[in-house]
């Protein structure tokens, strides 16, 4: 199994700056630093490095895109991880913290930005506070600060804790939040990359993102590539959660059959129960069923498939469980986490969620499965950010593999209670 960012990540005191640095942390700033900034950038671009956030953007490509002789510039990493079955980036923060700093130092020597900001969630108290001690480490070994290495690069980085929405994923809610407004998306263009941080350029990347740039500079942009398919490249943290025996965060090769991750990695289904359906790419993206389990989890084949890699989250579902169950599970998630600022999803979230809770309830008719599709229709690409799309998925995907298990509401006692 490809190790690239889990390779020492159960190494006793990783967290400390001593056994980083025993394990070869740091050396590749060394190397970066007697090249030009712009040949970093190509070297990310031709690697294949794409965000591994859930959009899965080319990362070099982003960098390039920064507004030219503009400055300052600010780099801001997304720690905001908060879409339910994901938790990669809380471990590699938890117990590699410098992993992450070399990325953004490297990634800001790239792109000449002088100023980095970490956002965690609100939730993450105790991880803000490892990373506050690991940036003290490294400004007292000269990694952080003034002249970095004789280099003549300066750089520091800050952490920010969040207040806990979701919303502040989404990163021009992020860069809102950061600014101390309201934590709501902007309007689109113009990016991030040209009007961000206190209007200046700026880069927004993902943990995981981050976190594999040293490998692609230190070891070469060829070598990261050779891992993975032709269009997916390099490897995947995933988590993987719900009705498996071993749940957790594995790191595969971007092409790996998903069936591997949930029947080998994560020991298969628990109780010895079946498949029904899995989430490959966290809450937002749409469910598949268990006759699909075989797809290559790469960004390409899951395209094919109907769904998205997303944010690496692969929820398993067996067959104890009634789908309409989980989605209304999942639109509650959404309801609550709607900023508001759009009436498509402010509305829209709420209207599924009274529908969907009607017909658990046996109080629906058979019609509403046609008026759950017609109120996604009119949610899904009409909003300032992905949070409707994001609710939409799992409601169409579930009508669409599962109607039966709507079908089965109507004209029976009601047999769950709908909280």
């Amino acid at each position: 199994m490809a190790q690239i960012l889990f390779k020492d990540i159960n190494k006793k005191e990783l967290h400390r700056i001593k056994v980083y640095e025993e394990l070869g942390g740091y050396q590749s700033l060394k190397k970066a630093f007697s090249q030009k900034p712009e040949e970093i950038v190509e070297a990310v671009k031709a690697s294949g490095l794409r965000g591994r956030g859930g959009a899965g953007f080319p990362t070099g490509l982003k960098w390039s895109f920064l507004a030219k002789d503009v400055f300052p510039r600010y780099l801001c990493c997304n720690a905001d991880e908060s879409e339910p079955g994901t938790c990669k980036d809380r471990e590699l923060l938890l117990k590699n913290p410098h992993l992450l700093i070399e990325g953004m130092i490297l990634c800001s020597y790239a792109c000449r930005i002088e100023t980095g900001y970490i956002y965690f969630r609100g939730e993450f108290h105790d991880l803000s506070f490892i990373m506050d001690k690991a940036l003290d480490e490294a400004r007292a070994k000269g990694y952080l600060g003034k002249n970095i290495l004789g280099s003549g690069f300066d750089l520091d980085i800050h952490t920010h804790l969040g207040a806990g929405a979701y919303i502040c994923g989404e990163e021009s809610a992020l860069l809102n939040s950061l600014e101390g407004g309201r934590g709501e998306p902007r309007m689109k263009p113009p990016f991030p990359a040209v009007e961000g941080l206190y209007s200046k350029p700026t880069v927004i990347n993902n943990v995981e993102t981050l976190c594999a740039v040293p490998y692609i500079v230190s070891e070469g942009a060829d070598k990261y590539a050779a891992f993975g398919t032709e269009k997916s490249k390099g490897t995947k943290l995933v988590s993987v959660s719900g009705h498996v025996k071993k749940p957790g965060n594995y790191e595969i090769e971007l092409g790996t059959p998903t069936s591997e991750l949930i029947y080998n990695l994560a020991g298969g289904i628990q109780n010895d129960n079946k498949l029904k359906a899995f989430i490959p790419g966290g809450s937002s993206v749409p469910m598949l069923p268990a006759d699909k389990v075989d797809v290559p989890y790469d960004y390409e084949s899951l395209a094919e498939a109907g769904t998205m890699l997303g944010s690496g989250a692969l929820i398993v579902i067996d067959d104890s469980i009634n789908i309409v169950e989980a989605t209304l599970r999942l639109i509650s998630f959404y309801m609550h986490e709607s900023c508001g600022k759009c009436t498509p999803c402010r509305e829209g979230t709420r209207w599924l969620h009274q529908i969907v809770e009607r017909i658990m309830q046996n109080k629906g008719q058979l019609e509403y499965i046609n008026k759950l599709e017609d109120i996604c229709d009119n949610m899904a690409f009409k909003t300032f950010c992905p949070l409707a799309d994001a609710c939409v998925a799992p409601v169409v995907s579930s009508i669409k593999y599962f109607r039966s298990d709507y079908e089965e509401y109507f004209g029976k006692v009601p047999t769950r209670t709908v909280s």
